[in-house]
């Protein structure tokens, strides 16, 4: 995607950087992006190099590093992520009212938890 291009990201690049904040270890993002590890760690390494991630050690176990977004990688990230919604409304415009509508249903059908899945059952 041209967009993610003119940002400095590579399009797996942009998920690993959007995971940070959420997950920041490489194993935690390998795992929650479903990616390998190994891959991870080439993202990662392109990441830190294009100065959008830093690796910074672990205070509570001194033996690892977590990886923080810099202020450039905020940037990154927040400039894709507009880019990708600007996309996705422009497509979302194709639809019908009828068909928005549906598609929303669908989705929220998607999101929801089962109840095999709750907690307080």
């Amino acid at each position: 995607m041209q967009e993610l291009a003119d940002c400095g990201l590579e399009t797996k690049e942009f998920f690993v950087l959007a995971e940070v904040e959420a997950s920041p270890y490489p194993a935690q993002i390998a795992t929650a992006l479903l990616l390998p590890k190994a891959s991870v760690t080439v993202y990662i390494r392109n990441l830190v190099g294009k100065g959008f991630l830093r690796r910074e050690i672990d205070n509570a176990d001194l033996r690892r590093h977590r990886l923080v977004l810099t202020t450039e990688g905020v940037q990154a990230r927040d400039r894709a992520l507009a880019a990708l919604a600007a996309e996705y409304d422009r497509r979302l415009a194709r639809l019908t009212l009828q068909d928005a509508v549906e598609l929303q249903r669908l989705l929220t059908t998607m999101l929801a938890v089962p109840a095999s899945d709750r907690l307080d059952e």
